[in-house]
């Protein structure tokens, strides 16, 4: 009787059970306002903006029409920022866009978006990245092709890690590179607006687009579009933004319009020394227009500054989509190790780790860039839904507190779906070979879900 009284108040002291298993690590929020506006600005600013204007050029008969291409691009980046800000703040979780479409269209919708993100929507645009830092890195030394994708792999690789060892150390990284890109621009710009003997590059050539169609005008918009791809991205790190409610919107903002005020400078340094058939010629509009002004030097810096602004634009692009598998892997529909957050970096360094050996498999297999075209359109058509979203959540939840709500509602929300779908039936129409591919990967993830739904996969982590 006396060891059986023992026994009961051992057990009622708590002697003798097992230690209970110690609580998960959460993300932190230590991501403030200046470093996810760099986010916004350093995954948007990456090579576009070398490269696209001499794209636009081609599709537009006038220099109103091609700033007024860049201007729209910059309203409908600013309606999607602005529409995923009043989602980020009402729903401050890891994952951003998987999270927005799980919420309102359900798993398998938002299980979709994740495949085709890992498997070549986001790991694609890392891998094309890389793939030009390794390029433009052999207008200072002739590396070769061989060379050049050792480099990108190796620039994968080492801005896997710095994300791994620390959300601070990756934010870190992206506001230096974004002031660099940022200055660079300026220097471009001022230089080319400022210089008072300006020697203006003309072509002989005459314009491929002899006057301005709707039509050209939607293709002339695509490209710009492109250049403005990277808004959506902060989103995935809403779990880690301190005060969300207050930081997103704002981020959003003042991001997207400094992005649109350096674009529209760049366009206008161009045309001060590129006539509108030169910018249709030259596709390295940057380079062509700096060498005009002070010679290789010149070049030699946009080359140098390109680098930066693909670097910076590489490190946001890692920075984010891990968190949209470890929202998955919470969800049980992804690697329960990509939902783990480690001991001593405070990062989901396992999910870091399968984006960065899938995007290094894509940089070294060469067919990374038939994959993206393929999927490109799918992107567009899940960007839509979850701005969409916005509407959905305010009928289904009206009770959700939402700290912020989105000017115009619901024209600014709709009218951007509405636009990225014309984009995804415009490509469906131009390509439809490679859009059908492209939907044929994405639907490829079905009978996985469904594996990882029926209990076969390594099991979602508890929150």
């Amino acid at each position: 009787m006396e060891l059986l009284a023992r026994t009961v108040l051992a057990q009622e002291r708590g002697i003798g059970k097992a230690a209970p298993e110690p609580p998960p690590i959460a993300l932190p929020r230590s991501i403030g306002f200046w470093s996810s506006t760099a986010i916004v600005v350093g995954t948007i600013i990456g090579s576009g903006i070398f490269l696209v204007p001499h794209n636009v050029a081609l599709y537009v008969a006038s220099v109103r029409s091609l700033l007024l291409v860049w201007v729209l691009g910059g309203i409908l980046s600013l309606a999607g920022a602005l529409s995923l800000a009043e989602l980020g703040a009402a729903i401050p979780e890891p994952g951003g866009v998987y999270v927005y479409l799980r919420r309102a269209y359900g798993d398998l919708f938002a299980f979709l978006y994740g495949w085709g993100m890992l498997l070549v929507i986001h790991s694609g645009s890392i891998a094309t990245l890389a793939v030009g830092f390794g390029i433009y890195s052999s207008n200072f030394a002739d590396l070769g092709r061989t060379r050049e994708k050792l480099v990108a792999c190796a620039v994968v690789a080492l801005l896997t890690l710095i994300n791994v060892a620390g959300v601070r150390k990756g934010t870190a990284v992206q506001v230096v590179f974004t002031i660099a890109k940022l200055a660079g621009l300026a220097i471009i710009m001022g230089y080319a607006l400022l210089k008072v003997h300006t020697h203006t590059v003309v072509s002989s050539a005459t314009l491929p687009a002899g006057h301005t169609t709707l039509s050209g005008f939607g293709v002339a918009l695509i490209g710009a579009l492109w250049a403005y791809e990277g808004w959506h991205m902060l989103s995935y790190t809403a779990g880690e933004v301190s005060h969300p409610e207050r930081t997103l919107p704002r981020s959003y903002l003042l991001g997207t319009m400094l992005v649109v005020a350096a674009y529209l400078g760049a366009n206008l340094a161009y045309l001060r020394v590129l006539s509108l058939p030169a910018l249709a010629t030259h596709q390295r509009v940057a380079a062509t227009a700096m060498e005009a002004l002070s010679g290789p030097r010149g070049a030699i810096f946009v080359s140098g500054l390109i680098l930066c602004s693909i670097f910076g634009a590489l490190n946001g692009t890692i920075l984010t989509g891990p968190r949209a598998y470890y929202a998955m892997a919470h969800a049980g529909v992804f690697f329960a190790k990509a939902g783990r957050v480690h001991p001593r970096f405070i990062t989901p360094a396992w999910a870091i780790l399968i984006q960065g050996a899938w995007s290094t498999v894509l940089t070294v297999s060469g067919t990374y860039e038939q994959l993206y075209t393929y999927v490109i359109f799918a992107g567009w058509i899940f960007y839509a839904f979850a701005c969409l979203a916005v509407v959905v959540l305010r009928r289904r939840e009206p009770q959700l507190a939402r700290p912020y709500r989105v000017w115009g509602y619901p024209v600014l929300p709709v009218a951007f779906a509405l636009a990225a779908l014309l984009i995804v039936g415009n490509t469906l129409f131009r390509q439809p070979r490679e859009s059908l591919i492209g939907l044929s990967l994405i639907l490829a993830g079905l009978p996985i879900y469904w594996v990882w739904r029926r209990g076969k996969s390594p099991g979602a982590v508890n929150p």
